[in-house]
């Protein structure tokens, strides 16, 4: 990873038109490998809710792939600041998919602590504050028990940012961290942030729409709410089993899934027409 060196923007700038004015396959492969960091870096944020980061710099890869694809350098952000929503909803998603093997949480709370615990833990130690059980207890609304039983599951990640990584070389120890440090500067960061909200409302409400009514209510209610309905709840509401429910929801995740999947295009082929 580290054979592969950053670009400057204008390197950047000439290297993403190349790629999208004239199918230059070789231009894609450096603006991809060149932000290989980027995924690695993302994916150690994610290392402790998946026990194989190399799976998830997979599906990161993946997400990096399809932002250079979609990449317009003419709006005035950098591709790191693009990807980056790219990359973290393809590793997200396979999060989703392996959700029920790791058996992280079946309860509301335990959904909600699974993927906002961490957040909130970096946004208040951020200000200065050490984030306690009974302070992040009192943010995210849940029980203090159940923020600390969470934080014992989530904070036995498979690597550490500090752990030292072997040098053969003899010389100064050389740090995970080190390894996959970025070195990009903040350029309209605001941009790729709003075109990337932009991006995700337009695909959700595309999937939306081939949704039927029932379908529709379970997507919204169980597989996009931060507090979803439960099996029993939306069983209730149409007269049918919980493992109906559940069965339609594995489904919906599939068909997500594929909805994505759609959207990626391998960078050896050329853009018909």
């Amino acid at each position: 990873m580290n054979a592969y060196p950053f670009l400057t923007e204008t390197e950047e700038l000439d290297l993403a038109k190349r790629y999208h004015e004239q199918g230059d396959i070789e231009a894609a492969r450096k603006l991809v490998t060149s932000h290989l960091r980027l995924v690695a870096k993302i994916a150690m944020e994610y290392r402790s809710a998946y026990h194989n980061v190399l799976d998830l710099i997979q599906e990161g890869t993946v997400g990096l792939l399809t932002a250079v694809q979609k990449y317009d350098p003419k709006k005035g952000a950098r591709l790191g600041h693009y990807a980056q929503w790219w990359i973290r909803s393809f590793i997200l998603k396979f999060i989703l998919d392996n959700f029920r093997l790791m058996k992280i949480g079946t309860t509301k709370n335990q959904r909600k602590l699974f993927f906002n615990l961490m957040n909130e833990k970096q946004k208040i130690e951020a200000m200065g504050y050490y984030a306690t059980p009974a302070m992040l207890s009192k943010q995210l609304g849940v029980p203090e028990k159940e923020v600390v039983e969470m934080q014992k599951r989530l904070t036995q990640p498979e690597y550490a940012l500090d752990a030292p990584m072997r040098n053969n070389d003899g010389g100064k120890e050389t740090l995970l961290s080190d390894f996959i440090a970025l070195d990009e500067k903040p350029l309209d960061e605001a941009i790729a942030d709003a075109e990337s909200q932009d991006i995700l409302k337009e695909k959700f409400a595309e999937f939306a729409k081939s949704l039927n009514e029932r379908d529709l209510k379970i997507f919204e209610e169980r597989l996009m709410s931060e507090l979803p309905l439960t099996l029993q709840a939306i069983a209730d509401d149409y007269g049918i089993t919980k493992e109906r429910v559940r069965q339609i929801e594995e489904r919906l995740l599939n068909r997500l899934k594929d909805f994505f999947q759609e959207d990626v295009r391998f960078l050896d082929r050329r853009k018909s027409g």
